[in-house]
Parts: C-alpha cells; sequence; structure tokens
C-alpha cells in the first residue's frame, strides 16, 4: 500500500476514528485503525471495539492499493503533531507502515488486515432519514439524563420508539437515572413505521454526536432489533443496540401536578447555582419555598454554612417547601431555550413536571429530595 493525504484531511478523519478505539485494549487488534488504499484512490479508515465501529471515506492519491492496520492512537499524535499544510506519505510492507511528512519519517508496526473484525450487520429492515438538526436536538436534550450505573445496563442508553400522539404519528426518544426523566418528541419520520423498540448505548450517541457537527443535512438511519446504522456523508457508524427492556416510562410523567410555578430559566438557573456553592458534594439539595410569586432558594450544610436567594416567579398556588439535587435541576435548565420555563408541582414527595410549554417537544420530570 502507498497513498498521500493532506495532513488536515488524515488528521479530521482519524479524529473521528481514534475515539471509538478503546485506550486499554487486551485484543491488540483493536487498539488499530484499519486503512485501505483503493485502486480508484481515496483511503478507508475503519475503526472498532467490537460493538460499535465507524467507517470513514476520504479523498488520497493511491500509488499502490492495499489495505493495513497501525496503532490509531500513535497515528493520531504522529498527524496531530505534524506541520500543518504538508502532505503524508503512508507506505505499508513487511509488517511496518513508513509515515512521512515535511522532514519527519516514522516506521510503526502494523498488524495484518485479515485480523480485523468487522461488526456484521445482518438485515436492517427499517430505514428513514432524520434530518441532522433533529437528531442533534433528541441527542442534546436527553443524554444528560442516560444511567451510568452498569447494573441497570438497560438505562445505558437513549431509547427510541415510534407512538402516536392525539392520532398523530410520532418518533420519541427518552432517557432516565431513576432520579430524572428526558424525554423528546418528534414528527415521525418516512419509514420508520413499524420499527422496534431500540435502546441506543451511552457511547454510540457520544460518537453520533461528534460527527453530527459536520453534517448538513439528513441522516440515513437503517436498524434492526439488534443493531443500527447511521450513514453521515462520508462515514457511516454502526453499533450493537441494547439487549434489554427499557421501563415503561410513561408511567412516570405526572399527569395530576395542579400547582403550577412559571419562572424565567436563566435567573433561576443562576439562582440555583449560586446558593449550591455552598451545598455538600455528597447530596447537591437545594430547597425551594414557594409562596405568592416568590421563590426561595436556600442551601443548608453542615459544613458550609447557609445560602439563601429569592428569584421572581409567577405562582399562586398554596404555598409550600420542595427539595431538588441542584445539578440535576441545573442540567434539565440547561436545556430549555424559552424565556420561560413552567414547573408543575404536586407536593414535596411527587414527581415534578418541567417543560417550555405544553406545545414544547420536550419534556422533563424529576424526582424531589428530602431536605
Amino acid at each position: 500500500m502507498k497513498a498521500t493525504i493532506e495532513r488536515a484531511t488524515l488528521l479530521k478523519s482519524l479524529s473521528h476514528v481514534q475515539s471509538v478505539v478503546e485506550r486499554r485494549n487486551t485484543i491488540p487488534i483493536l487498539s488499530n485503525v484499519l486503512i485501505e488504499a483503493s485502486a480508484g484512490g481515496g483511503l478507508r479508515l475503519m475503526a472498532t471495539d467490537l460493538d460499535l465501529q465507524i467507517v470513514e471515506e476520504v479523498a488520497a492519491i493511491v500509488d499502490v492499493a492495499g489495505a493495513t492496520t497501525v496503532s490509531a492512537h500513535t497515528l493520531f499524535d504522529i498527524a496531530r503533531k505534524l506541520p500543518e499544510g504538508s502532505e503524508v506519505l503512508l507506505e505499508a510492507g513487511e509488517g511496518k507502515l513508513h509515515v512521512q511528512a515535511s522532514r519527519s519519517k516514522f516506521n510503526l508496526p502494523t498488524l495484518p488486515r485479515d485480523d480485523f473484525p468487522v461488526i456484521a450487520e445482518g438485515e436492517l429492515p427499517t430505514s428513514f432519514e432524520l434530518p441532522a438538526e433533529t437528531l442533534k436536538q433528541i441527542i442534546d436534550k436527553t443524554r444528560f439524563a442516560i444511567s451510568t450505573e452498569e447494573t441497570r445496563y438497560y438505562l445505558n442508553g437513549i431509547f427510541i420508539h415510534v407512538s402516536e400522539d392525539n392520532g398523530q404519528p410520532v418518533l420519541k426518544a427518552a432517557a432516565t437515572d431513576g432520579h430524572r426523566l428526558a424525554r423528546v418528541t418528534v414528527a415521525r419520520p418516512e419509514g420508520a413505521d413499524g420499527m422496534p423498540d431500540v435502546i441506543v448505548p451511552r457511547k454510540c450517541v457520544a460518537e453520533l454526536r461528534k460527527l453530527l457537527d459536520e453534517v448538513d443535512g439528513s441522516v440515513a438511519i437503517s436498524l434492526s432489533p439488534s443493531k443500527v446504522r447511521f450513514g453521515l456523508g462520508n462515514a457511516i457508524l454502526t453499533s450493537k443496540l441494547i439487549d434489554g427492556t427499557f421501563p415503561d416510562y410513561s408511567r412516570v410523567i405526572p399527569t395530576g401536578n395542579d400547582k403550577m410555578l412559571k419562572i424565567d430559566p436563566k435567573s433561576f438557573m443562576q439562582g440555583v447555582d449560586r446558593v449550591a456553592t455552598i451545598a455538600s458534594e455528597k447530596t447537591r439539595a437545594v430547597k425551594m419555598a414557594l409562596d405568592r410569586d416568590k421563590i426561595t432558594l436556600s442551601v443548608t450544610s453542615p459544613e458550609n454554612g447557609t445560602a439563601a436567594e429569592e428569584v421572581p416567579g409567577e405562582y399562586v398556588s398554596p404555598g409550600f417547601e420542595i427539595g431538588f439535587n441542584a445539578r440535576y435541576l441545573l442540567d434539565i435548565l440547561g436545556q430549555i431555550d424559552s424565556d420561560l420555563v413552567e414547573v408543575h408541582l404536586a407536593d414535596a414527595v411527587a414527581p415534578t413536571l418541567i417543560r417550555e410549554n405544553d406545545k414544547s417537544s420536550a419534556l422533563y420530570v424529576l424526582m424531589p429530595m428530602r431536605v
């Protein structure tokens, strides 16, 4: 194999593929990126961790077609440090990859292309397209609520399923860690009817979100009950899905919360953030005392003292006190784009519903804390 590629092109592609590669690997080949040079010109770079796979095609001048695998992180670090604007020569032979750019030369050990594992996709019967902006919105408004608890592995991703809302066909995405729930509803894309319920793993979500920043149009999505594939321009991301059953989250979305607080999310967020400065690391608890058009946020910490702040809001129901984890509350408020947020409350122990208004595509549920 012998090919020449621009340093910027190589660096951009390697930045995508190397992040799939785990830093610690017991199987040496999984530390490598597969580089294939085709006779028609162009390089194909591929990396996998056996659950997630990325393939990207980039422009290059190919003198000799062929393929090899080399350490993904090492090649990425080299490309990062090469002079800007340089042309990079990649030449493989005799168990080595020769990398040359400007006055720099490297010889890196390689492993045979035939040893490189590929995820077998099998049949992906459901296919549809979503605008990249819609997919970004789905991810940004839900992923903070994905659980990191390995024992409840079925919560370690975003649950995507089709449903009906007031007779309208919709696609819903939800994530929860048991303390908070985030759900986004979008119009059901053509071709998604009858799709299986799927849980897209956290790592796939993170890699997909990075790649979406460079996609302008639509993303082609194909899936089966066990695999999903995203077509993103020059890159294709394939992932195994989480094999588990997501809980019926609709049961925790409150429908009868009759106490309504309307508040500016920015001033609310800043107030919570300020008083939470002294909250203990363990609980991060903030108390909210609601009175007629007056909301008092307070924190009492045995080690750090007390803090209180009044924030303006529209509230006309009977007053009461409720506590929340400050970080969870800030995560939700950070996703609100409007000048007003509705907080639907019931009492100090019932789940609280947060949304921009009854027309917004996203809603959030937050469990209160005892404070």
